[in-house]
């Protein structure tokens, strides 16, 4: 049974009306409401806000390394020490480290880029502080609704976003609704703001139907795998910073590790892969299980204990990427967009300092009686931002490391090191990329096949215990959300011509090829596993698997991330 068909079954949807619907209760989408709220406070003033929230909780699928530059959360809340934010460890001191088999240089710190020394940083669970922002959120009047996943967008008849619904629960594998289904409902707004984080489902549908990103280059990504590790407290460096790049990555190929240490005894760890590789034979998952194996990391690491594990693709093509914000009814912020700073491996600032921009956007068009128009404002201020200049120094970071190690080593060092140094603010020349990541891959018989060594179940792990840890789970009896336009392609084209590269990206054993009882070749989707990383979506060479929302609060339950 199709959605149309449900609905004409069992509705119409229930609506609710408020100002501003906020999609995704990430740093981003929290911000927006945070800064409605507050100026509302201010100017004596009424703006319903609400927040949805796929996750069972604010920060139960956020995942990032991470370090938090406090610069946006500052102009938020002045006084974010006093109430209580969870910014408790700085960062204390930084190390960039290049990697060969057994091998480790340490780059001068003199040498380091500006862009890489983390003082007046901190070492943080971006969980955490996810959470903490949602009570913040809910104490000056935003409804948040978690484990409410936004499925569809809405529009006026005139094309305008007019708020989106949310997917119906308790439909069976079969399409067909149980004894339990509830149909989804409507939320409409004034203004819609998208901040679901990288590669977000309705974002990337609004970015197509819009055209946003005409003229733009093809956004990029990497994909991020990380674990959280309880340390022996003798090698425990709490605020310390290490940053690799080169092995175990080939020269071609682009991936740089990252380790991190929070108080506690505890160590955030892990290992980011360009999306743009071209062997298909290469498993993200399994580089970072083999960069843990190295001296430098591995020293660590050993007496320790593993108690978390996560995964999620990085929005990291910076301003050459991209898209128009704006639209009709709505705008995007964070990552949803692309704001994330690849250079400095950073993101929440840059998700809370649009928020905030949308937000007081929308509230001058809210109060000034205005609704589903394009709110210019938010990006007219991004362009005289201190985001907009920090992000058009590293413009060309990820384009450079599309072209090598060695290459993009030098070049990021003229660009990051040298250049500020002459007193340029930006490299005087953009350099461009026009080819998706998910067309990069090379044939299978092309390319040399990696043989990974079997995990060890103490330093290095296997994909299912590794979801294990991640505390993902999804109502079973429900449609798959990893979706195929065409069922035929994973055999025909991409077992066939590229070894059925989707067992090997997916971080999660989301997808293998199975023998049918006629000895032919079957993908199986085993939709449990998703951790919502969003890769397949992105690399998939056809474009033929599709994200779509699970029902509402499934997926990964993080803790401590």
């Amino acid at each position: 049974m199709t959605n149309s068909d449900i609905l004409a079954q069992f509705g119409p949807r229930e609506a609710m009306e408020y100002d501003v619907v906020v999609v995704g209760g990430g740093p981003g989408g929290l911000a927006t409401a945070i800064r409605l709220k507050q100026l509302a406070l201010e100017k004596g003033t009424d703006v319903s806000v609400v927040v949805l929230e796929k996750g069972s909780e604010p920060g139960a699928h956020i995942l990032s390394g991470a370090i938090m530059d406090p610069c946006a959360l500052i102009e938020l809340f002045p006084n974010w020490k006093e109430l209580g934010a969870p910014l408790g460890q700085p960062v204390t001191g930084d190390d960039v480290q290049f990697l060969s088999t057994t091998g480790t240089i340490n780059t001068p710190q003199f040498l380091i880029p500006k862009c890489l020394h983390n003082e007046g940083n901190y070492v943080i669970s971006l969980g955490n502080m996810t959470r903490w922002l949602g009570q913040q959120a809910e104490t000056l009047g935003v409804e948040i609704f978690p484990g409410f996943s936004a499925a569809e967008v809405l529009y006026t008849d005139a094309g305008a976003v007019r708020g989106v619904a949310t997917g119906n629960l308790g439909v069976g594998k079969d399409g067909e609704p149980t004894d339990h289904f509830q149909l989804g409902m409507e939320l409409h707004a004034k203004y819609t703001i998208f901040a679901e984080g990288s590669r977000g489902h309705l974002g990337k549908n609004l970015i197509a139907k819009y055209q946003l990103d005409a003229g733009k280059d093809p956004q990029t990504y990497a994909l991020g795998i990380k674990e959280l590790w309880e340390v022996d407290p003798a090698k425990a460096k709490p605020g310390h910073v290490v940053h690799s790049l080169g092995w175990p990555m080939d020269a071609k190929t682009y991936g740089g590790g990252f380790l991190y240490h929070l108080e506690g005894n505890k160590v955030t760890l892990g290992f980011i892969t360009g999306l743009e590789y071209s062997n298909p034979w290469l498993s993200p998952f399994e580089e970072m299980q083999r960069w843990k194996t190295h001296p430098a990391i591995r020293k660590y690491l050993e007496g320790g204990k593993r108690i978390s594990y996560g995964a999620r693709a990085i929005t990291c093509g910076g301003v050459n990427s991209l898209p128009k914000t704006v639209f009709p009814g709505g705008a995007l912020v964070g990552c949803d967009a692309g704001f994330l700073n690849f250079a400095r491996i950073k993101g929440s600032h840059a998700a809370i300092k649009t928020g905030m921009l949308a937000a007081d956007a929308a509230y001058a068009a809210v109060t000034g009686g205005r609704q589903h128009d394009e709110l210019t404002a938010y990006p007219e201020a991004f362009e005289t931002s201190w985001l907009k200049a920090e992000l058009e120094a590293s413009r060309n970071t990820k384009q450079w490391m599309k072209k090598g190690l060695y290459l993009s080593s030098i070049m990021n060092g003229i660009e990051l090191w040298l250049l500020p140094k002459l007193g340029f603010k930006s490299p005087p020349w953009t350099i461009r990329s026009r080819v998706p990541d998910n067309a990069k891959l090379k044939p299978a018989k092309d390319c040399p096949q990696i043989v990974y060594p079997k995990p060890d179940g103490k330093l290095t792990f296997d994909k299912l215990s590794s979801v294990f840890v991640s505390n993902t789970n999804h109502e079973e009896n429900q449609p798959a959300h990893l979706t195929l336009r065409d069922a035929s392609v994973p055999v025909n084209i991409n077992l066939a011509l590229y070894a059925g590269p989707e067992a090997r990206y997916c971080p999660a054993g989301v997808y293998e090829y199975v023998k049918t009882s006629d000895n032919s070749d079957r993908l199986q989707i085993n939709a449990q596993n998703c951790v919502h990383c969003k890769t397949c979506d992105i690399k998939d060479p056809t474009q033929n698997i599709v994200w779509v929302t699970p029902e509402g609060g499934g997926g990964p339950n993080y803790a401590g991330m």
